[in-house]
């Protein structure tokens, strides 16, 4: 049976075995195979099921085509530059409502094109769960397509100024104060607001209604999905449509239409929403680029949507429900990880000619000058991790890669935008060269780009890709430095007590192995600072990690803003939901302070100097 089913399984793409991060070849189950299969419809128990299944298996695939090339803006083929990342929503100023909106972002582009930065990369903008405040990470969005509406800048919207005086100024003051968002108590504030200014617009309905045909009926699927998810969360049933009664569960259902009929008018507010968010971030693009960035906006991919949100609602045949995304044991998580997310099934997408993935990143890179796609690899390979089973039950199933480039780089070219892929974790052998082959600018780390336990120097450093420091579910340079992150894993049980000692004594020697480093290719003078015990890091240090960075062949060098201000705590700690406050932090300091912030001015500088605009 075990060939055979080996041969079904091959079939349907499911890759038998692959190789971990460490080296080695790991051969997935038979159990795991016939769980795969069984997420995608194919039975697979017996031997007369996989006869009978392999008699109506997918023909194979034919031979790959060369790789087409995303766009690339011709001055960039031979210069270098460098930009600032954020979590907008963490952005604090003396106007936004508790949570950083697109007035916000025009702000920052304006202090980092007058720094010297050509562009601005931002946390994914998707659209989460309007009914559910608590459902606020980033990567798992209810739908890729559209906008998260708690981003508009209310204040920006005509005939704002009478519905924002009547708040209180000490509860603004409140909502503004540095720490965490508090996201029910902002999403039920800014809809309110935004319910009473659409209820008494006048102003451009034309364009709003002429804006709504173009969008077509997939916003208004998607705004028909929100109006009842809203409806239902008052009737006391969850956000998503799994927990939905069934007849709401299909959106052709006449429960479904009547529903539609009964509330056309809270249909066409979530409409409006989308053409508020669409038509601001357009403008703080257009913004960004008068200021002087020659890129402007980068906006983040996520990988995948929740299984319960608006994409899976409107077309169930697209996704695989038995599944979930997710990615094999290595090093840092011996237990691998479920990110929840619904995967794409491979036949619908061939069968449908990609247009979903069209319909997925041409929005994205309409209103951008780059796009980041999270988990790159996803367009060779996903990690699928069949029902009743956790990440090390799981395989990878296989995507047509030549053709999801194709798809990738004509949006890419009709929209003039960059495409960045986040290229960590376990990368398929050869997906690199085929990465650089379709010109997608790989995602380089300082703290993994290492020959050996060594830090590569700049030189070694790839042409085409995006160097950075840290990412967001890694330390900050300041966390990183103090040893925050082992701490923080000790504290919520995440790190043996016999494994405490090591890994603090291998930070102490990765300082020293950076301050060599930074030494010789950083500008920084040797033997000056302590790194056991740490402290805090000199400013001369942060300085000259970035000067490093800016040094390399790197097309694209970005700091995050938590860098540039001293930040220690990081962004998300993956593994945990409610033990850390992941995706709520807002900045220390605000937008106001932060264009004054000394060791924001000094790194700016340095990166400046390294890679003038031209």
């Amino acid at each position: 049976m075990s060939e055979a089913l080996d041969q079904l399984a091959r079939a349907y793409g499911i890759l038998l075995d692959y190789v971990s991060e460490t080296g080695e070849t790991r051969a997935i189950s038979d159990e795991t195979k016939r769980g795969l299969l069984a997420a995608m419809g194919v039975a697979a128990t017996t031997e007369e099921d996989i006869a009978s299944a392999l008699r109506q298996a997918p023909p194979p695939a034919p031979p790959s085509q060369p790789l087409a090339r995303c766009y690339v803006p011709p001055w960039l083929e031979h210069e270098r530059v460098w930009g600032i990342s954020c979590q907008l929503y963490s952005l604090r100023s003396a106007r936004n409502l508790g949570i950083g909106d697109f007035a916000d972002l025009a702000t920052l582009a304006e202090i980092a094109a007058s720094a010297g930065a050509d562009f601005i990369g931002l946390n994914p903008l998707h659209a989460l769960f309007t009914a559910d405040a608590g459902r606020f990470s980033p990567y798992s969005p209810s739908d890729r397509r559209m906008l998260n509406w708690a981003y508009i800048a209310i204040d920006r919207i005509a005939g704002s100024e009478a519905a924002l005086a009547r708040l209180k100024p000490e509860a603004l003051a409140s909502l503004r104060m540095p720490g965490t968002i508090d996201y029910p108590q902002v999403y039920a504030l800014k809809l309110d607001l935004l319910k009473r200014l659409f209820r008494s617009a006048t102003q451009d309905q034309a364009e709003f209604r002429q804006w709504r045909e173009n969008a077509g009926q997939v916003l208004q699927q998607f705004a028909l999905f929100e109006a009842l998810s809203e409806w239902l969360v008052s009737q006391g049933r969850s956000a998503g449509w799994s927990g939905w009664p069934a007849a709401c569960q299909d959106p052709a259902s006449a429960t479904v239409a009547d529903f539609a009929d009964d509330h056309a008018e809270d249909i066409t507010f979530h409409c409006w929403l989308q053409w508020l968010a669409h038509e601001q971030l357009a403008a703080t693009q257009r913004h960004a680029r008068a200021s002087g960035m020659r890129i402007g906006l980068y906006l983040d991919l996520a990988v995948g949507s929740a299984p319960d949100g608006a994409a899976t609602w409107m077309d169930r045949t697209l996704v695989v429900p038995g599944a979930r995304i997710g990615s094999p044991p290595d090093p840092l998580n011996d237990h691998g990880q479920d990110w929840g997310l619904a995967p794409i099934a491979p036949a619908t997408l061939v069968a449908r000619n990609m247009a979903p993935l069209d319909d997925i990143v041409a929005p994205l890179m309409a209103h951008t000058g780059a796009i980041r796609i999270d988990h790159v690899m996803a367009l060779q390979r996903l990690f699928w991790i069949p029902g009743g089973v956790d990440a090390r039950g799981g395989g990878y199933v296989g995507y047509p890669l030549d053709r999801m480039i194709e798809v990738l780089a004509t949006a890419s070219h009709r929209s003039r935008c960059m495409v960045i892929g986040e290229d960590l974790g376990t990368v398929p052998f050869g997906f690199r060269d085929a990465m650089r082959d379709a010109a997608i600018q790989s995602y380089r780390v300082l703290w993994f780009e290492r020959d050996g336990e060594h830090f590569l120097p700049p030189f070694r450093w790839p042409a085409e890709a995006m160097a950075c420091i840290s990412t967001h579910d890694l330390p900050t340079l300041a966390g990183w430095w103090a040893g925050s992150d082992i701490a923080l894993r000790n504290e919520l049980g995440k790190v043996a007590a016999e494994r405490l000692g090591p890994m603090q004594q291998a930070r102490a020697h990765d300082r020293r192995l950076l301050l060599d480093l930074l030494a010789h290719h950083g500008g920084l003078t040797p033997g000056s600072y302590e790194v056991d015990p740490p402290g805090a890091i000199a400013p001369e240090v942060v300085t000259a990690t970035h000067r490093l960075l800016a040094r390399t062949p790197s097309r694209l060098v970005v700091a995050q803003i938590e860098d540039l201000i001293g930040v220690a705590e990081q962004i998300n700690l993956p593994g945990t939901v409610y033990e850390y406050p992941n995706w709520r932090r807002k900045l220390p300091l605000t937008l106001e302070q932060i264009a004054e912030e000394p060791l924001f001015l000094g790194v700016t500088a340095a990166l400046r100097e390294e890679r003038p605009r031209a």
